[in-house]
Order: structure tokens, then C-alpha cells, then sequence
């Protein structure tokens, strides 16, 4: 979990994404659209100019993106834009907790003396890039029994399997605050339908890239006290539903898992990984502590010391090293990982449904107490963390890379 009011603040205006800014970022500025026609340049012979005309177009067609081009990208458009417009950045450099503004002029700065012909020419030749691969790319089918109601995952119920799949490809299935009340709404659906057991996995590449920094972003406004408190509370209640899911619960982890989709696996009943699969819990790298219990699951699961590696030092665990420590049930080949596992996923939907749910609830009922104790616990911990001056500047350097061009 990325610190709420932390990520908030220091992203604020990144996060102010093409779909719902405020205030332009750099052209960017809020719609909805199906198509993205190419930009048309002025061409003479061999050699690409580009004039006022064309920069003109690249504003007005970066307004057509559908999807968020990620906070890195915003930055680089916004510097570009700046540098194009402005020339060479020489406005004071704002204050160090001034996390938005100081984003911003680190980027622009990072350009130097770049000509202002050429940063217009960087800034077109961005915009058409990025709307090119967006009408390239396919929109991702949604199956026709998926249920109604959810817009970052896809929910469907056959052969007695509920198959959550969080479906944000794109963004690698990065976590945003919706996505985190559409899963609580999903597993609290399947707790109540007749399926026998719950899937949990990713679409594209990725199981999930963590929590999306985008995030929080208009818990902020409210300030950082609160902001934090928000999170806490949303982060407790995504664990809990874990914890008290009533039902086998199982994770086909298709690709690189990190942050909440890794501390959350040891509530799971059975983990399947693709033998491409990672798993890593870089929360020291951001300021911040464990989460999703694992805290208590980890250190019961592969042992003091290698928790401790884990989760404070940020070691990133192999499918087969996740595996060997208990985290993961099984790995399979990534060639034959999907058939194997739905294979072996419907014969387990084939068994009693009532007998499965009362043997998980022999086996994990005498736990849940200390689970409940210990989501508590470290949601406190993590409420604390963001508000710390350490964290703040464990992110403010984060995105100091970040903003590198």
C-alpha cells in the first residue's frame, strides 16, 4: 500500500490524469473518445519539420486520450510543454516539501538548455507516440458473462468458480482506490453465491504492480491527517474481507506480483505462480511497514529470518524461492501455467461445496482473532508511517528519479 497522504501530496497534480484534470497539464486536459486519428505533419522532402500548427494539433490530440499515460509521462509532457513554451527553466526552485511544484521544476530543469524548437519537436513526436499506440492497441473483450457493475475488474461465475481478475492491464493491474472497493464488492458476492470456490488472478502480463500511486489523490485536499486515516481504514477493510472470506480462496498468480498483491497471499488457501512470477514487498524503499498481515503470515510461514529479508529488506523472491519458503503452493511453466491450473481448478469445483467451507473454517478459524488484531495493528503502523517526515521524503526522492528525462 503506497502511503496515502504521502502519494497524495506528492503526486497531486500528476494524478490530476487526462481524464479528470483541473487545471491542463501541458495540453492535457479531460475526454472521452473511441478513435485517435494520427497527427498530420508538415513534411519537406526527407527531413519531419514541425511547426506551431502541428504543436497546436498534439495539444489538441493528447486531449483525446482515453487511458492515463502514467505520472512519469505527465511529468515529461509537462516539461516539454514548459520548455517549448517558456524555454530554459528560471523560476525559483520551490520548497522541499512543496511536493507538486517541486515535481514539476525538477522535471522542466532537467531539460537544460534544450532549444525550444526541439523540445516542441520532443513534445509532438511524445503525443503522437502515445496516441498511436493507443488506437493500435485492442480494448480488452469483456467476457459475456462477466457481471454488471464493475469497470477495473471482471467478475464471472462458471463450473461453481467465481474468477475475480483484476483487468488493468495497461497499468500492469496496478490497485486504485476503485478497484480496491470493486474486489471487497466481489469477494463479498462470491461469499454469497453457489459457487464452491473463488479465483483471484490478473489480465496481461502482470498478477499486479502494487497500489497505484494515483491514488488518494482527492483525500489530499483534505489534508495529510486525514488523508492518512482514509487510507488506513480503506486498506483494513480490504484485508478483512480476506480474512473472513468463508469459502476456498485461491490466487493464480499469472506474472510479477508486488506490495499488497504479495502481503495479502498468505490469506489465501492455495497460491498457483507461473514460473515467471516475482514477488516483492519493497515497503523500506518507500518509508513504510508491512501490511495485508504479513507481518504475522510471513515470518509463520518461511521463518523469522527470511520474512525479515523480505519485507524489511525489500528482497524480491523468485517464483521457485517463493515456493520453497510457503508463500506459493506450486509453480507450473509459464507455457502449459494456465491449462494445468484450470484443469486442476475445475476438478476442485467438482467436491462438496459445504464440506469445503466448513473444513477452511476448522482450519482457519482459530487464527482469525489474531488476524483481525494484526490488520489492526499495522494499519495503525502504516497510518503513522505516511505522516512522517522520513516517508515524505522516501517518496519525494522516489519521484525525483522519476521525473529524470
Amino acid at each position: 500500500m503506497v502511503p496515502a497522504a504521502v502519494a497524495a501530496g506528492a503526486v497531486k497534480l500528476l494524478t490530476r490524469s487526462p481524464l479528470r484534470p483541473r487545471r491542463p497539464l501541458c495540453g492535457v486536459s479531460t475526454a472521452y473518445a473511441l478513435h485517435f486519428p494520427a497527427l498530420q505533419f508538415h513534411t519537406t522532402k526527407s527531413t519531419m519539420q514541425f511547426g506551431q500548427e502541428d504543436f497546436e494539433k498534439a495539444k489538441a490530440q493528447l486531449q483525446l486520450l482515453k487511458n492515463d499515460p502514467g505520472n512519469e509521462v505527465k511529468l515529461k509532457l509537462y516539461a516539454l510543454f514548459k520548455q517549448a513554451t517558456q524555454g530554459s527553466c528560471n523560476t525559483p526552485k520551490p520548497g522541499m516539501l512543496d511536493f507538486i511544484n517541486k515535481a514539476k521544476w525538477d522535471a522542466w530543469k532537467s531539460l537544460g538548455t534544450l532549444p525550444q524548437e526541439s523540445a516542441r519537436q520532443k513534445y509532438i513526436e511524445l503525443v503522437s507516440s502515445l496516441i498511436s499506440a493507443e488506437s493500435s492497441t485492442q480494448s480488452t473483450e469483456t467476457p459475456p458473462d462477466s457481471k454488471p457493475g464493475y469497470t477495473t475488474i471482471q467478475v464471472t461465475t462458471k463450473d461453481n468458480i467465481t474468477k475475480i481478475v483484476l483487468n488493468r492491464p495497461k497499468m500492469k493491474n496496478a490497485i486504485t482506490v476503485q478497484m480496491y472497493n470493486e474486489i471487497i464488492k466481489a469477494l463479498e458476492e462470491a461469499a454469497k453465491d453457489d459457487s464452491v470456490i473463488t479465483v483471484l488472478t490478473g489480465n496481461g502480463d502482470y498478477y499486479c504492480s502494487g497500489n497505484d500511486l494515483n491514488n488518494f489523490t482527492n483525500l489530499a485536499e483534505r489534508g495529510v491527517k486525514e488523508a492518512a486515516a482514509n487510507g488506513a481504514e480503506l486498506l483494513k477493510d480490504f484485508v478483512k474481507h480476506f480474512i473472513d472470506f468463508p469459502k476456498p480462496l485461491i490466487a493464480v498468480v499469472n506474472g510479477p506480483a508486488v506490495g499488497i498483491s504479495v502481503t495479502v497471499l498468505g490469506l489465501f488457501d492455495l497460491v498457483y505462480a507461473t514460473d515467471r512470477a516475482t514477488f516483492h514487498t519493497p515497503f523500506s524503499n518507500l518509508g513504510q511497514s508491512p501490511e495485508g498481515c504479513s507481518s504475522y503470515t510471513f515470518p509463520k510461514m518461511m521463518g523469522l529470518a527470511k520474512a525479515t529479508e523480505m519485507l524489511l529488506f525489500n528482497k524480491k523472491l523468485t517464483a521457485a524461492e517463493a515456493c520453497s519458503l510457503g508463500l506459493v503452493t506450486e509453480v507450473f511453466p509459464d507455457n502449459t501455467f494456465q491449462k494445468e491450473v484450470w484443469t486442476r481448478l475445475k476438478a476442485y469445483a467438482s467436491l462438496p461445496r459445504n464440506a469445503l467451507a466448513s473444513s477452511k473454517q476448522l482450519i482457519r478459524n482459530m487464527e482469525k482473532e489474531k488476524l483481525h488484531e494484526v490488520n489492526s495493528q499495522e494499519c495503525e503502523c502504516l497510518q503513522e508511517r505516511w505522516m512522517s517526515d522520513e516517508c515524505m521524503n522516501a517518496v519525494m526522492s522516489f519521484f525525483q528519479k522519476k521525473s529524470k528525462l
